[in-house]
């Protein structure tokens, strides 16, 4: 299967299936001497498992990471580095049924149609377990990042019908509730509108909101790689991930040029931005500010609700979906989101270093 790497200079390859023996990423073109432990990305990871509320799969996997290669004694040694996860709770049988018709809302019948053959345990590649590798490189990106001063949120700004109040933000809250909700009263609210999803064997969605700080300007290519462009291809290869919006996003259709467009000033002699409509980036390269992003994540597809679908003889059936599935998807995304913003900025900024000849003679030019 191809698709399975991303990146130019700090490339990510993810490996394993949801009920294969384990869940892998092989990082390469980190640097050396960063200090990385086990610690470090189990903290990433630890945000992202099972079982951690009502509101996700009771699935029991401690996930626990180990790093197998690319480091020694405390520091990356600019070798790849290969991280794994061993699964030890999958209930194969859950999906015995699935193997013979399409879940609707899954990737059963285009894997059919592409591979003429899937994998219908959980999902195989399609997976939410997948996302393991992606969290445990984002972790080491995120390190590295931390180190240029670039540090990385995001948080739920809407559960289904339920939205925060701007007024009320608070990023500690956040980390506080089991939505991720930088509003306490707005959680509240979301939990009680999932509790009657819950109660109807439904599910639903929500919208994630992510920013990153301390982005220098000058980071993005004005064609093809552009800086919102690599966020927004990263973020919809995400599963479940079907909107994603920069700045004022859709808005910016019902807007005007005079109210759109972000007045440059100087700060203490430095050039800023009175506004931040655009979201970070002007003509996809970043202009200094605060990028500020949103995707849009769909309801959790599998539902214990009875639908109808066909069997892969061709027959109409009705189908209730057995096992331990997340109401809802949003809480254990977040952390996802955060982790592929920092994998796409680290290898963006990896990628200018080339850019103008003032930055190579800073490494080479004795």
């Amino acid at each position: 299967m191809s698709g399975s790497t991303y990146g130019k200079l700090f490339t990510v390859t993810t490996w394993g299936e949801s009920h294969g023996k384990g869940i892998g990423v092989v990082v390469d073109g980190c640097p050396a001497g960063l200090e990385l432990n086990e610690a470090d990305i189990q903290r990433y990871l630890d945000r992202r498992k099972p079982g951690q509320s009502r509101y996700t799969t009771q699935r029991s996997e401690a996930d626990a990471v180990q790093i197998l290669s690319g480091v020694f004694e405390g520091k990356t040694t600019g070798t790849p580095i290969s991280l794994v996860v061993f699964n030890t709770d999958q209930r194969s049988h859950d999906y015995g049924e699935l193997a013979t018709c399409y879940r609707p809302g899954h990737a059963d019948y285009t894997f059919d149609a592409k591979y003429g053959f899937r994998d219908y345990r959980g999902g195989g590649r399609s997976s939410g377990r997948e996302t393991i590798g992606r969290v445990a490189a984002g972790a080491i990106a995120a390190k590295l990042l931390a180190t240029l001063g670039i540090d990385i949120h995001a948080y739920a700004t809407a559960i289904g019908p339920v939205t925060i109040d701007r007024n009320a933000f608070d990023l500690a809250e956040s980390l506080n509730n089991p939505l991720g909700m930088p509003d306490a009263a707005a959680a509240t609210a979301a939990q009680e509108y999932l509790e009657l999803c819950l109660k109807n064997q439904d599910s639903c969605g929500g919208i994630i909101e992510c920013t990153i700080n301390g982005m220098p300007a000058g980071i993005g290519d004005p064609v093809f790689d552009k800086l919102d462009a690599n966020l927004a291809k990263s973020m919809l290869s995400i599963g479940s991930i079907k909107g994603f919006e920069i700045g004022d996003g859709f808005a910016a259709a019902t807007s005007t040029g005079s109210t759109n467009n972000d007045a440059f000033i100087l700060t203490d002699g430095s050039i800023t931005k009175a506004t931040n409509h655009a979201g970070g980036t002007l003509g996809g390269i970043s202009d200094g500010s605060p990028v500020v992003f949103r995707v849009a994540v769909k309801p959790t597809p599998s539902i214990s609700q009875p639908q109808q679908t066909v069997n892969c003889s061709g027959e109409a059936i009705e189908l209730s979906i057995k096992g331990r599935h997340d109401p809802i998807i949003v809480p254990r995304a977040i952390v996802v989101v955060e982790c592929m913003a920092a994998i796409t900025t680290l290898d963006l900024l990896l990628t200018n270093m080339s850019a103008k000849l003032e930055h190579l003679k800073q490494i080479y030019d004795r």
